[in-house]
């Protein structure tokens, strides 16, 4: 694998004069030390198990949960144990648990207001509307990746991606040419529209918490992540099929409360950016008052379904945030402490200010940074920007902008490197599949060099640098 070729290579490389900032993280040397090399085959073989998830038949938290335990008991049994110098290894487990913690929270709420708004019909009424107008496949190819263009930036890619291709594969069933570039069209500009918001993605989110950059410079991406959709979408445009499918008689109603959540959820969003941006808390404060809001709302629903059952002799059923909450994606969640833990321990190991000396030290920031955003086409960019953000190049806000659009946007390149593309190759049942996004690859790569441009050009005509 390539991205395998680069961290041996970045292993053996000759440090150079770019460092991460001193203090940092810890750095316990030991990259040439037997306990290094066992921590980075450990990395390794557990990725591998992540990515044959589905035929080893193994949950992809599984095997980065392993690897991250046995690396950080590698590092503190080298370090001294119960005494010795141990007590450094404990202090930077805390550190990097401390981050990811954050990170748990806010996706814990994210999730669960994205969830509560499904099973309020909220996606049900969106999709039901489109069905039922009957619009062209071209119409529809538009609107599909304009509203995940749109939506992705307050949900993730994942959910907007899964909530659009319901709509294509309801109306373009029996035309697999057209699901094939409307699910292509679908991945990108979800991808894209994440770009430009702390709440688009993962790792905006994780650029922001780490106060690389404030929540309103990410809409500087805004016009870069448009380019990066429409070059490839306007490419496709004109290998759609003409005419229009049958029209098909589509009707949803959002359930009571549906419409409420949607508002907390906008207040949410509100009251962590003032927090974030005014008040200096992390963003994480923002969103658990929101989980605080939303289940007191949730009270009021289930009073009032209680009501309505006793009204009509029915037994009654409870409405609870913590059901909600119990049905989120645990395996995600774990997953992400698992990669969180693994990079953690390889950067105390001293891989990463390794790889910052040879990558950001020899290729440059700009150079550095678009290579990273491709490979997070061949590897999840969860990892690839947690490792950026440990290595901690010195570079200003507009390079770690830039590294936020290729991190989130890089992904779309083949249809493995994002979870929506991932997630839409086992909804769409073989209509969308490795190949026939590959073939557009080269659309999906000029879209890509082209949002980069007019990301620097941007810096440098526009903000100044």
């Amino acid at each position: 694998m390539r991205w395998l070729a680069i961290a041996v290579a970045t292993l053996f490389a000759s440090p150079l004069a770019m460092a991460s900032e001193p203090g940092d993280t810890a750095n316990f040397g030991l990259v040439h030390h037997p306990i290094g090399w066992a921590a980075l085959v450990l990395f390794v073989l557990a990725y591998v198990a992540v990515i044959f998830e589905e035929r080893i038949n193994i949950a992809k938290s599984k095997p980065v949960m392993l690897a991250a335990a046995i690396i950080w008991g590698m590092i503190a049994w080298y370090e001294g144990g119960a005494g010795g110098v141990a007590g450094q290894t404990r202090h930077a487990f805390e550190a990097m648990f401390l981050e990811y913690a954050e990170i748990f929270f806010f996706l814990v709420v994210a999730m669960t207001y994205v969830t509560a708004m499904g099973e309020r019909g909220v996606f049900q009424a969106l999709r039901a509307q489109l069905v039922r107008h009957g619009f062209s496949y071209r119409a529809l190819f538009w609107i599909t990746g304009l509203l995940a263009f749109m939506l992705s930036p307050v949900m993730d890619n994942l959910t907007t991606a899964l909530v659009m291709s319901a709509v294509i594969l309801a109306v373009g069933a029996g035309n697999t040419r057209f699901i094939t570039l409307a699910m292509i069209n679908l991945v990108v500009a979800a991808n894209a529209g994440g770009a430009w918001s702390a709440f688009g993605d993962i790792t905006t989110l994780m650029v922001w918490q780490a106060n690389k950059a404030q929540f309103f410079d990410f809409f500087r991406l805004f016009f870069p992540a448009v380019v990066n959709w429409l070059m490839p979408a306007l490419a496709m445009h004109f290998a759609l099929p003409r005419g229009k499918p049958d029209a098909a008689d589509g009707n949803s109603h959002i359930k009571h409360g549906g419409i409420s959540i949607c508002l907390t959820f906008a207040l949410t969003i509100v009251i962590t950016v003032i927090g974030r941006q005014w008040l200096d808390m992390p963003a994480v404060y923002g969103m658990l008052t929101g989980l605080a809001l939303l289940n007191l709302l949730a009270s009021r629903i289930d009073y009032r379904q209680q009501r309505y059952a006793l009204a009509q002799g029915m037994e009654a059923q409870r409405y609870s945030i913590f059901q909600i909450i119990a049905n989120a994606e645990w395996d995600t969640l774990l997953f992400f402490f698992g990669v969180f833990a693994c990079v953690g321990g390889l950067a105390a190991i001293g891989y990463l200010e390794l790889a910052s000396h040879q990558l950001y030290g020899n290729l440059g920031a700009t150079t550095a940074n678009a290579a990273m955003g491709l490979l997070s086409a061949v590897i999840d960019n969860i990892p690839i920007m947690f490792a950026v953000i440990k290595m901690n190049p010195p570079m200003d806000a507009s390079q770690w902008l830039l590294i936020t659009l290729t991190a989130g946007v890089g992904g779309s390149v083949l249809s493995i490197g994002s979870a929506a593309g991932v997630a839409l190759m086992g909804a769409s049942r073989g209509s969308y599949t490795f190949m026939g996004h590959l073939r557009w690859s080269w659309a999906i790569g000029l879209g890509y060099v082209a949002s980069i441009a007019l990301h620097l050009w941007l810096t440098a005509a526009v903000f100044g640098g």
